[in-house]
Parts: structure tokens; C-alpha cells; sequence
């Protein structure tokens, strides 16, 4: 049975049960396939490719087939084979569209080629399989795996398939997996091995396996899974804890073994791994119309060909003699002979429908994708990686966007966290020298980016990435780029240690906080106990994280040891003095950092080339390892086992919080599913036994680890989440408003205002709680867990409703205000967007004073802004102040001048204001805001405020997102642009787009996108001029030959005009040429207004373009044929001149069309000329009874022999292209376009060029800050001043 059948049989099989039962294949192993008992699953193999060779033509034929344009063509070549209405020899009609099906089936073929190589690359892949005859793992291919074999998976190879773990290597059933081919994330997972199955140090023998598997049928659900296994019928659940997927990573585990359960194209993997979505782009949709617009044109030209044949028979007084009758002797009626002309001119005519046009689009857009990717400015150094273009098809889109939606968290912000301040107790900790040490970090490592946290600044010193990471930052880049920018790309280096650079790891006691943990301990170390275990960081040792890293990420950067020393010592020394000195100014706190003079020998620094890891572990010694280093050398412990660990935490707030914990003395030393290890700050571990984890999840918004204490046996559970999450489920006297004196409602009062505080401050927080369990309360209910964790329908609300039960009357500790910071230059990227015309929203799950706070750091509100702020839960209240707003809006408004308007909306409003009743004042308020801020939006939210205004409004929307949560947000806009950040892939492998950095957004938007769209929209109209122009040189021939459907042009001339001649010149126009460079592109973003307003593909532009055809094939038909009227040559030797000055005009008519002449024009555009000659010339010379009775033998060369036919050449193309070029030079003489004058402006002298460029600046400047003047309102006599043509950009932009 092949693999396909296998997986035929499976879908039906799934498709009838709810449920999958798997037994171990080894008692069958050997015999037939019928007899296999998991026969019905799909195996292991991969095939994702279309066609196979028998089935390709067939197929690629019917998939093209799909095109109404080539089913047209098709029947055109077909209907030429009847006698009656044939143009051309039948065989001969059949050549241009086999040339199209051809070329398009060789690109597909090529592409499925490689689809094939792939394949048979990953199905080859070795893995450890278990033999039953060999009673022993060995070596089988992946594609010889199938569901109910056992494979073992050593360290660092990759899992070959979906596979139920059973057994690891480690003592506590633990196995580390890293998913960074799956979804990007570098962080470790935590899985082990199904509870009870192996005992802990056991050997694993796969012959022993009696059970019997059940579990749920394949779905593409990463995060889900569930179901048990039953032995000698007792029933053990397992869920995605358990579950290896396949293309994932082992790492830190010897090996680690178990049962397939899923393979091939079942595996969530594969089942996540969807193809690039086909989008249509608005410009095929206008394309398409004007396509219809054609079929009408062609329609009246063969009506009119048609009604002329009719006429001229009938005026005729007698049948001339070279009519041929029928075969009865009668001749065909006047009107069937209209019939039959009317069908005859549409194939002389057919090429009015641009055959070759939806393959010069598909090239064009394949260039145009190639040149984006190639781009070194979208390049992101840190994270090696580069744009992507997953939807080859709506490139153009990208430069007519009028909305940009965007998430806040790791899409504007680094989503790197860092731990600022917290409240304990009621009492608020601010933390001030750790925050000096935060504004020397941010000022050295990017002078540029903003500080969300509002904290005074001062002039960075030195740089610590330098003091940190020692020789990273001399890297091999070129000397043009700077050291700033050298030591950023050396901090980030370190990304293979997830969340862990020196801004996230490190933090500074505050001393007040010291002083109390150490008197009073009780909640305080309960917070920080909180802090440090109740999270999913994994502990991993140095040696084992370099072993990881090693190999996986290539990079430049080669360093000597020596050097690394000698600059560490100096910046260590620098560092010291300028801490004194400020020190001594502030005098609130002794020496923050700590540090001793030492000699640069005393650093450890490994000698290595390739990733750089700027961990804890690498030697350095830092500020809080030094103080926490002391503490616990004053307690008997040795701060070099603190060195050795590092973390691997699956999201930036656990890394933050963990370190933080880490620098009060609390370090998580260990972490199984049995227990975790802390140090506390006496230097002495406790070992807490684990007796289960309540993960985080969307609706509950918290976690929670249940634990038991070491020596008091109390069982503990320990909760963090969001405020919201938190106060709902504190205890009565936390929550008991009325009692004001009571002590714990007033800790929750002072909390809720420190977190209000916290988050106008741009502060992300969390709270922190206990409870104390009895333990005949848990043990009823863990008798209630399991029976959730057993259950195979209802199994997540039924551990919903457990966690639930366990997470109330908790009692607060505390809460953490966590810092992340602002992209790099994301408020720069924000206004030039605006200057496009772009509308930028916002829409952000967080609070809303966090959002706000956010939204004025990255200039998305302004201070002048007038803010209207809708938060609340009544529909009519927010009718009232949702009509309230739309009232108020004429009073800011005036003929010279718009107010500008921000709004911001709560998430419970926004679920009001997306309601049918609202829905149209809510849009109508948009439409004069200039940013709208959404906070606490879910998903769904998200995308149906995009939905609403796509179909509202009517316009363009690209969504631009990092998480899993933005993936609805991007899937519902028309152009969706996924961030690689630190939330993993999902974002990515559903858009359009992909981008590293939301300042790439600007050059992606403003120069490429404009570029696609100017250059698609610009060959599109000369490809229907060209065609229009070329087939009226027919039409025109018919009023001279009674409309017979005569052709004076030989049909193998007129193949090879659009197929060879003219088929190169609009492609290279639309993959090269640039309207204006980037350079002022980037300077000037208001240019980017044109493809909003659809200004380079209008009606208007289309049927100019349509009459100049029909002008310009007048002229190149009526001059030849003028000047050889009344001589005697013969009908081809009148069709050479008409067809050489038609390509003459065509090709320089794209010559004035240009923009920007490269080297490839001029060879593309003369080489073109010169084949036409050279075809020409062998043509004739060989073409001895090509076309009898009428051959055009030698023709070219007596033309050319001619003096006349020179001067019929220079003259026509005059005259055909003199409205043109003469329209051209008025225009741009007279009312010269933005484009123009920016071109004019590049031409420039640099240093002219920046001064024109600045002076536009400081008139929009002076405009922006007095709404009275206008940008047109520059003196007429100022034609000398650069700020004339300036002016002219922002007064001509709105038109």
C-alpha cells in the first residue's frame, strides 16, 4: 500500500471516529499491510508537490485552464480551423498561445522540481527506529516511519514525526525541546514523559509495550492535545506536554524515546504548514475591468468590419470572378458572409486581448519580489533575516495602503523585558538606582530610541554593552557603520539565549526593599519565592546552552581574547569613576554597581567564533551578581555556582522576573515536573515538591503553581497574572470595600493605585498572590483534576473549572511594573507614514494608561492632539458620547484647517461600538481622527475593526502584527505583515508580508510599495496601448479591402512583434524603472499619496493611453500608405514599413515614458530593434513558399535597399509621437508633477539638494505650527527660492 492510499484511508477512517486508537506495531512487524492494525494511517512520507510526470500536462493544463483568458485564445485557435472564417493558416494560430501555455508550464514545472528535491531530501532523513528482529534501535529513513513505532530521538536531532513520550534519558522524565522550525521560537520547552508510564532511572524496552493508545484525530491545534493510555485497564491522561512534534529540536536530553502517534502529512506541523494565500490585488481587479472594456472595443471593431463587408457586397452590380461558389453551385448570402467576417475579424483582431499579459504581470511581480527581498536596508543584522514575500501577487498593493492596524507588544515595543519597580505589601519600591542604571543602558545602546518609563536622562558615559560583552562589539562590518551601531548588533547576538541580554538580566536591589526583606521576610520572601518559581523557565547550564547554540547561528564577528580583556578592563574602570562621581551628586545610594578595581586578567572569556552568547554565565561578572555574590559569600556559599546558570523562559516577562528574583538572593537553581530549587538569600536551597501547574491561558489571564513547602508541609499555591486576572479572586478582606480599616483591603487599595500609577507610566504589571491549601481540600481537588485530565470531550472546561476552583480567596502580595521599550525608531516610522496620507490605529490588549503612555511616546497621540477617551460598559452612555463627539466635530474644523483628533477606546466599549446600531457613527467619528488607540482588544476584535472599516470605508488596510494573537488581524486586512519577533512565527506564516523590525514598515511602504504599484500600473497601460496600436494597422487595412479579413503584414511578423519584438521592453519597465529614487522617496513620504488616490491607473489614464493607440496607428498606417499609393508594389511590401514604424513608435514611445535610463534599458530597448532586423532579414531570406501564392522573400532587403523607406521610418515615428512628447514637456514645464520635481530635486548637488529638502521641512513645520498659512501661499516672486518648488510637493500632492 503506498503512503498515499495510507493517508486516503485515514481521513476516512478520522472522519467516522471521534477519536484515534493506536497499539505498538512490533508484535506485527513483518507481516502484510492488510494486516497491520494502524494500516488506516497516514505514513510517514511527504509529498508536497502537485504533479507527477504522467499527470503533469494534464493537470497543468486544467489549472491554467482555469484563466477565461487562455480558454478564449484557445478557442480562437480553434475556430480558425473552420474554412469559412479562418485569418491565417490554422496551424500557424495555434503558435502564440501554445508559446504562452509553454512558458507557463516550464515555470511550473521548475517550481515543482524543486517541491520534488525537497522532498525526497526530507524523506531520506535517517532516525533511530526499534526492530524487533534485531531487538534494537537502528537507522530507517524518515518515510519508512508509521504510527505505532517506537523511535528514539538523541540531543540535537531533529524528531522525524508526532511522537507520545515515554521515555528520556534524564532521571526526572524530562525532556527539552526547542521549536524554532515550527514556530521561531529559540526558547526550550519542557516536555516529559507520560505520568507513571517509566519509572524514574529505568530501562525503556519497547517489546514490554502492552497498552493501548487513544487519542484525538490530527489537527493543526500546536498548543492542544489530549488523551490517555490505558494498561491492564487503568486509564493514564497525557496531553500536549507530552506530545514531541515533528521538525522540532531535542536539546539538553541524551535522548528521549517514545510511540508515534501522528505522521506525515497528519502532524500538526504539516497541518500548520499552509501554502501562501492568493489575494487579489486591487490592481487586477481594475485591470480586469479594463480587459472587459477591450472585449467591447474588439466587439465594435468586428461589428463594424462586418456591417462593412456587408455593404460592399451589396454594391457590388455583379459577383466578381474570384468568388468561389459552394458546392452546389450557389454563393453565400450577403448577410452569412457578414456572419462569418464578424467571426474571421475577431481572430485577425484577437490581439486586441493581450495574450502575453498575465505572464508579463507574473515575471514583473516575480522581479519586483526579488528586488524587495535583495534590499540591505530590510536586512535585520541581529536576527539575520530578511524580508519575505509570501504573497507573490499583491506587491502593488503595498503602495496604495490608506490604513495601517498595528499591534503595540513586540510589534512597536522590543517585547524585551525589564523588571523597573514593584509594590509589596502596600508599600512601593521605585528602585532608583537600578533606573540609573537603565538610562545609561538605553543611551548607549541606541541613542535614538525612546525610554517608554518617564525618566530623566543623562549623557551616557560609556557603553556598557561594551563593559557586558567585551569584544562583540568589534565586529567585521564595514568602517562606515558606527561602534553605536556595532555594540547593538553585538547585544543582540545573544539571542540564542532566549530573553537574556544585559538590559533584561541584570537589576540593582532597591536598598530599602533589602533592608525590609531581611527583618521581616514572611510575605516579602513569599513575593519573590512567587517571582522565582511560578513561571516555566527552564534551568540550563552553560555547557550545555553553548553546545545548543553552536553551529546554529553563523556571524561575522571574530574577536581575540587579548583585545577582549584590554577593553573590558577599560570600560570596567570607566564605569567605576562615573558611578562615583554621580554617586556623590545623588547621594541617596552607596556605589550601585559595586565593583572593585581589579585587573582585566581576573575575566574568564572564552575563546570563540560564530553566535556570541552575552549570558550570565560567560565569565563577567555583573552588578547584581556581585551583590548577590556577596550576600551569599557572607552566608558560606560560592557565587561561581550562580555563574553557572542561565535560563530558557518561553516569554520576556517570566525571563525579567526571574532575574529580578535572582537579584534579591532568590535564584531558581532547578526545575522538574517534580520539584524546583531556590536558593534563597541565606545561601541554603529549598527544594519544593511540585504538585501541579495551572498554565496561563487567555480567559483566566494568570498562572499558578501548586506547591508543598519543604518544611512546613503546608501546601502552597502561588498565582501571577494580570490585575484584572488578580483582584476578582482575592480573599473577603481584600475585597471588602466598606471596611476601610481593615489592613488587607487597604494593601489592595494601595496596590491598585501603584499599578494605575505603573501603567501611566508605560509600565506593563502583574500581581502576585498565595493561598494556603488544606489538604483534604486538595485532595478533593485532585480527584476532580484528574477527571479532567482523563476526559476526552469537555476536557478544557472541565480543567478550566478546576483551575478556577483553585485560584479563588487568594491572598495579595504584590505587584511588578516591567518595562519594554520602544523599537528603534518606530515614532519616525509612525510620521512618515502620516506624511503618505497613511492613517495609523493602534490595537493592543493592554491597559488602557499603559496604551496611552505608549501611544505619546511613539508620537501616535500628540500633546496638541484633542483626545476623546470612550470608556465604558453602557451602550447609551456611549451612544450619548459617541453622537456627543460627531456634534462637536464641526467646531473643529474650518476651510484652512483641521484639528487634529486622537481617540481612544476601552475594550468594552469597543465591543459596544462594533454592534450593527453603532457601527456607522463609529466609522463616521474614524473618519476624523487622525489615530485611534483600541486597549484590551481580543483577537476577534482586532479583526473585525479591520473588516469594518475595509467595507465601510472602502479602502486599503494592511495589518502588521508579531503574535499569535494578531494572526486574525492580518488575515482580515487586505495586506497582512507579519514581525519574526520574540512570539514566535505564527504572525509570520499567516501574512503576506514578513519583517523584522516595524521601522523596515517605511521603506517596505513608501519606497517599494510605491515603486511596485507606479511600475505595474504603468505597464499595464502601455501593454494595452501597445496592443491596441499594433492590431489597428489591420483595422485600417479593411476599408482598403472591402473588409475581407485581409492581413498586409505576414502572420509570422505579427507573431513574432508581440512574442519576440515587444514582449522584453514593458517587463524590464515594470521590474526597473523608478518614478524618484529612494533617497527622496524616504525624504518626501507625501509622493506616496499618488497611489492612494489610484493616480497612476485612472480611467482616464486608460483611455488616453487607448486614443493615442488609435492616433498613433492612424499615422503609421495612413504615411506609408500615402506615399506608395499608386506605385506597384505588392501588399507585404506595404506591411514592412507599416510594421517596422509601428515598432519604432511603440518602443519610443516607452522611451519617453521612462523615468530612470539604466544600462539594462538602453540594452533591452536596442537589442529589441536590432532582433527585429536580424529576424526580419533571415525571415525574408528564407521564407521561399512560406505563406504561397503571396511570400515575402527578400522583401526586408529591397527595403532597406530603398532610400524611401527611411525616410517613411523618421517621419511617421515624428509625427506619431509629437502630441506625446509635446504633452510631456507642457506638463512638465507648465504644471510639473510631485515626481518631476523631485526628480529635479535628486539631480541636485547633495549639499543643494539637502539644503532644498530642508527648507521644505521648515515650511512644513512653520504650516503644522500656524494653521493659517498655507504651503501654496509662497510669494510669486520667490521663483529663485528652493522653497518655490518645494512648495509645489505639498500643494500638488492632494490633487
Amino acid at each position: 500500500m503506498t503512503w498515499t492510499s495510507w493517508c486516503c484511508e485515514s481521513r476516512r477512517k478520522d472522519s467516522d471516529d471521534s477519536e484515534r486508537t493506536i497499539v505498538s506495531n512490533l508484535p506485527y512487524e513483518g507481516l502484510k499491510a492488510k494486516n497491520q492494525p494502524n494500516r488506516h494511517y497516514a505514513g510517514n512520507a511527504i509529498k508536497t508537490t502537485k504533479y507527477t510526470f504522467w499527470s503533469f500536462i494534464p493537470k497543468n493544463l486544467i489549472e491554467q485552464f482555469h484563466r477565461w483568458a487562455n480558454i478564449y485564445f484557445v478557442g480562437l485557435a480553434v475556430l480558425n480551423f473552420v474554412p469559412q472564417v479562418n485569418a491565417f493558416q490554422p496551424q500557424v494560430a495555434l503558435i502564440p498561445i501554445c508559446v504562452i501555455l509553454a512558458l507557463t508550464a516550464i515555470k511550473d514545472a521548475w517550481e515543482d522540481f524543486r517541491r520534488y528535491q525537497s522532498d525526497r531530501q526530507l524523506n531520506s532523513r535517517l532516525c533511530l527506529k526499534y526492530s524487533r528482529s534485531e531487538r534494537s534501535f537502528v537507522e530507517r529513513s524518515w518515510k519508512d516511519v508509521r504510527v505505532g513505532d517506537f523511535v528514539r530521538v538523541l540531543s540535537n536531532e531533529t524528531i522525524p514525526a508526532d511522537i507520545l513520550l515515554l521515555h528520556t534519558s534524564d532521571p526526572n522524565g524530562v525532556c527539552h525541546m526547542e521549536t524554532a522550525n515550527l514556530d521561531g521560537e529559540t526558547n526550550l520547552k519542557q516536555k516529559r514523559v507520560v505520568s507513571g508510564f517509566c519509572g524514574m532511572g529505568s530501562q525503556f524496552e519497547p517489546l514490554n509495550f502492552v497498552g493501548t493508545l487513544v487519542c484525538e484525530k490530527p489537527n493543526d491545534n500546536l498548543n492542544h492535545f489530549n488523551g490517555f493510555l490505558e494498561i491492564d485497564k487503568k486509564k493514564t491522561g497525557f496531553g500536549i506536554e507530552s506530545l514531541l512534534l515533528r521538525g522540532c529540536t531535542v536539546r539538553n536530553t541524551a535522548d528521549a524515546s517514545g510511540i508515534v502517534v501522528y505522521a506525515g502529512h497528519e502532524t500538526k506541523s504539516m497541518l500548520n504548514n499552509n501554502k501562501p494565500r492568493y489575494k487579489r490585488s486591487k490592481l487586477e481587479k481594475q485591470m480586469n475591468t479594463e480587459v472587459l472594456f477591450c472585449v467591447l472595443l474588439l466587439f465594435c471593431m468586428c461589428l463594424i468590419g462586418a456591417v462593412g463587408h456587408v455593404v460592399w457586397l451589396e454594391t457590388m452590380s455583379s459577383i466578381p470572378i474570384y468568388f468561389i461558389p459552394n458546392s452546389d453551385g450557389t454563393y453565400t448570402s450577403s448577410v452569412l458572409s457578414g456572419v462569418y467576417m464578424f467571426l474571421t475579424m475577431i481572430i485577425l483582431l484577437q490581439v486586441m486581448i493581450p495574450i502575453s499579459l498575465y505572464l508579463s504581470i507574473e515575471l514583473v511581480k516575480m522581479g519586483q519580489v526579488f528586488f524587495i527581498t535583495q534590499d540591505l536596508d530590510l536586512y535585520d543584522e541581529e536576527k539575520d533575516t530578511r524580508v519575505q514575500c509570501r504573497a507573490l501577487n499583491i506587491t502593488e498593493d503595498l503602495g496604495q495602503i490608506q490604513y495601517v492596524f498595528s499591534d503595540k507588544t513586540g510589534t512597536l515595543t522590543e517585547n524585551k523585558m525589564v523588571f523597573r519597580r514593584c509594590t509589596i505589601m502596600g508599600t512601593e519600591y521605585p528602585h532608583e538606582e537600578n533606573a540609573v542604571r537603565l538610562a545609561f543602558l538605553a543611551g548607549e545602546m541606541d541613542a535614538d530610541e525612546e525610554v517608554i518609563y518617564q525618566q530623566r536622562r543623562r549623557p551616557p558615559l560609556f557603553s556598557l554593552d561594551e563593559a557586558q560583552d567585551g569584544p562583540a562589539g568589534a565586529s567585521t562590518h564595514s568602517p562606515s557603520h558606527s561602534s553605536l551601531h556595532r555594540s547593538k548588533v553585538a547585544a543582540g547576538a545573544s539571542g540564542s539565549l532566549a530573553f537574556s541580554s544585559p538590559l533584561e538580566r541584570e537589576v540593582i536591589p532597591d536598598q530599602n526593599l533589602l533592608q525590609t526583606l531581611e527583618e521581616e521576610g514572611g510575605p516579602y520572601q513569599d513575593f519573590f519565592l512567587a517571582m522565582a518559581i511560578c513561571n516555566t523557565v527552564v534551568v540550563c547550564t552553560e555547557a550545555a546552552l553553548r553546545q545548543r547554540t553552536k553551529g546554529r547561528h553563523n556571524s561575522s564577528l571574530s574577536w581575540s581574547p587579548l583585545e577582549g580583556l584590554c577593553g573590558q578592563g577599560s570600560c570596567f574602570q570607566r564605569l567605576r569613576l562615573s558611578l562615583k562621581n554621580i554617586t556623590r551628586k545623588r547621594g541617596s545610594f552607596e556605589e550601585p554597581f559595586h565593583m572593585e578595581e581589579t585587573d582585566s586578567t581576573v575575566y574568564d572569556v572564552p575563546t570563540f567564533s560564530g553566535s556570541l552568547d552575552s549570558g550570565d554565565e560567560g565569565g563577567k561578572k555583573t552588578p547584581s551578581d556581585d551583590r548577590t555574590a556577596k550576600m551569599g559569600s557572607q552566608k558560606g556559599s560560592s557565587s561561581s555556582v550562580l555563574e553557572e546558570v542561565c535560563y530558557e523562559a518561553q516569554s520576556p516577562d517570566e525571563a525579567a522576573l526571574v532575574h529580578a528574583a535572582k537579584a534579591y538572593g532568590f535564584t531558581l537553581l532547578e526545575r522538574t515536573p517534580e520539584h524546583v530549587t531556590v536558593r534563597l538569600p541565606s545561601g541554603r536551597p529549598m527544594k519544593f515538591k511540585v504538585l501541579d501547574v495551572l498554565t496561563f491561558d487567555s480567559f483566566r489571564r494568570r498562572m499558578s503553581i501548586i506547591v508543598q513547602h519543604p518544611h512546613s508541609k503546608e501546601i502552597i499555591v502561588y498565582t501571577k497574572g494580570a490585575d484584572a486576572g488578580i483582584m476578582e479572586r482575592l480573599h473577603k478582606s481584600f475585597k471588602d470595600k466598606p471596611r476601610v480599616k481593615n489592613e488587607n483591603t487597604g494593601i489592595a487599595n494601595k496596590t491598585q493605585k501603584d499599578l494605575d500609577s505603573y501603567a501611566k507610566d508605560g509600565l506593563r504589571t502583574l500581581c502576585f498572590a498565595k493561598k494556603v491549601v488544606s489538604e483534604q481540600a486538595y485532595r478533593l481537588w485532585m480527584d476532580k483534576r484528574q477527571e479532567a485530565l482523563s476526559a476526552i470531550s469537555r476536557k478544557e472546561e472541565l480543567l478550566m473549572d478546576t483551575a478556577v476552583a483553585m485560584e479563588t480567596d487568594l491572598d495579595l502580595l504584590g505587584a511588578t511594573g516591567i518595562e519594554d521599550r520602544l523599537q528603534e525608531k518606530v515614532p519616525e516610522t509612525i510620521q512618515a507614514l502620516r506624511d503618505g496620507g497613511i492613517q495609523v490605529w493602534v490595537l493592543t490588549g493592554d491597559k488602557l494608561e499603559t496604551a496611552v503612555n505608549i501611544a505619546y511616546s511613539c508620537k501616535l497621540l500628540d500633546q496638541r492632539d484633542l483626545v476623546f477617551t470612550f470608556n465604558t460598559e453602557n451602550k447609551e452612555v456611549c451612544k450619548t458620547m459617541l453622537n456627543g463627539a460627531l456634534e462637536e466635530m464641526p467646531r473643529y474644523r474650518c476651510q484652512d484647517y483641521e484639528a487634529s483628533i486622537g481617540l481612544v477606546i476601552d475594550g468594552r466599549t469597543l465591543k459596544l461600538l462594533l454592534d450593527d446600531d453603532l457601527q456607522t457613527q463609529f466609522v463616521e467619528l474614524c473618519r476624523h481622527c487622525r489615530s485611534v488607540l483600541c486597549c484590551r482588544a481580543t483577537p476577534l476584535q482586532k479583526s473585525r475593526v479591520v473588516t469594518l472599516l475595509r467595507h465601510k470605508l472602502k479602502v486599503m488596510t494592511l495589518a502588521i502584527g508579531d503574535g499569535a494573537n494578531d494572526v486574525n488581524m492580518i488575515q482580515a486586512a487586505d495586506v497582512g505583515v507579519g514581525i519574526s519577533g520574540q512570539e514566535g512565527m505564527q504572525a509570520v506564516m499567516a501574512s503576506d508580508f514578513a519583517i523584522s523590525r516595524f521601522k523596515h514598515l517605511k521603506k517596505l511602504l513608501l519606497v517599494h510599495g510605491h515603486w511596485c504599484y507606479s511600475r505595474l500600473a504603468n505597464m499595464i497601460i502601455y501593454f494595452f496601448y501597445k496592443n491596441v496600436a499594433y492590431v489597428n494597422l489591420l483595422f485600417w487595412y479593411q476599408f482598403f479591402c472591402g473588409f475581407s479579413g485581409t492581413a498586409m503584414i505576414d502572420y509570422w511578423f505579427m507573431i513574432f512583434f508581440n512574442l519576440f519584438f515587444t514582449s522584453t521592453p514593458p517587463i524590464m519597465y515594470g521590474i526597473m524603472d523608478r518614478e524618484a529614487s529612494a533617497y527622496m522617496l524616504l525624504q518626501l513620504p507625501q509622493l506616496y499619496k499618488r497611489g492612494q488616490h489610484a493616480g497612476g491607473y485612472r480611467r482616464s489614464t486608460f483611455w488616453i493611453a487607448i486614443l493615442d493607440a488609435f492616433y498613433q496607428s492612424l499615422v503609421c498606417f495612413f504615411v506609408p500608405y500615402l506615399t506608395y499609393r499608386g506605385s506597384d508594389i505588392d501588399i507585404f511590401t506595404l506591411g514592412i514599413p507599416m510594421n517596422t514604424v509601428s515598432l519604432f513608435t511603440i518602443i519610443l514611445h516607452l522611451a519617453i515614458e521612462i523615468k530612470s535610463w539604466t544600462v539594462v534599458h538602453w540594452v533591452i530597448m536596442v537589442g529589441s530593434v536590432l532582433i527585429y532586423f536580424i529576424v526580419s532579414l533571415a525571415f525574408t531570406a528564407l521564407c521561399i513558399s512560406c505563406n504561397p501564392p503571396s511570400d515575402p522573400y527578400w522583401l526586408m532587403q529591397e527595403q532597406l535597399a530603398d532610400p524611401v523607406f527611411y525616410l517613411v521610418c523618421i517621419l511617421t515615428t515624428v509625427v506619431a509621437l509629437l502630441p506625446r512628447y509635446t504633452l510631456h514637456a507642457l506638463r512638465g514645464t507648465l504644471v510639473p508633477s510631485d515626481h518631476l520635481t523631485a526628480r529635479q530635486i535628486d539631480r541636485l548637488p547633495p549639499h543643494h539638494r539637502d539644503r532644498w529638502l530642508k527648507e521644505w521641512r521648515n515650511l512644513k513645520d512653520l504650516c503644522s505650527s500656524f494653521p493659517s498659512i498655507s504651503p501654496s501661499a509662497v510669494p510669486g516672486d520667490a521663483a529663485q527660492s528652493p522653497t518655490t518648488a518645494t512648495a509645489q510637493l505639498s500643494s500638488n500632492t492632494a490633487t
